[in-house]
């Protein structure tokens, strides 16, 4: 919820932020001055290609919160049994000694979905948060072909 309620609040600022620079992107532009002109047009460009950014990772987190929500549902989630720390996160030898067996498991069939989104769980559990999105991406991607290829 935490996670949610901080993107919401980074679009607004987001939002608010297009919304004053591009009124000064505007204004520049509207100079004529050569250089006026080049800070006008990346004034646009910038918070464009930032708000193009944000809303990808929006919906990777819509993406992802739906195949929860679905693996829950279908009882497919991996038990959440690591012992934790203080802060709620496993620690790092429980998940490092239980990431094996998500491994194996994309290595016995690297087109489910499932399997990498287990994966995906796995590599944040042991803390590494680069592949644990590149695992969720894949699964992700897989299973929105599934849908697909379903129709």
């Amino acid at each position: 919820m935490k996670g949610r309620i901080a993107a919401i609040v980074m679009a607004v600022v987001l939002a608010i932020y297009l919304v004053l620079v591009g009124q000064r992107a505007v204004m520049f532009v509207l100079t004529g001055e050569p250089i006026a002109v080049v800070i006008g047009v990346t004034l646009i460009a910038l918070p464009l290609v930032g708000a193009w950014a944000l809303a990808r990772e929006l919906w990777f987190g819509v993406r992802t919160e739906q195949l929860v929500e679905r693996m829950d549902r279908e009882g497919e989630l991996p038990p959440d049994d690591l012992p934790k720390r203080t802060s709620g996160r496993p620690e790092r030898e429980a998940a490092d000694a239980d990431f094996g067996r998500w491994k194996s498991a994309v290595e016995q069939d690297e087109t489910s979905w499932r399997a990498w989104f287990r994966l995906g769980l796995a590599y944040d559990a042991s803390g590494d948060r680069r592949r644990a999105r590149a695992a969720l991406r894949s699964a992700v991607r897989l299973e929105a072909a599934e849908r697909r290829a379903a129709r």
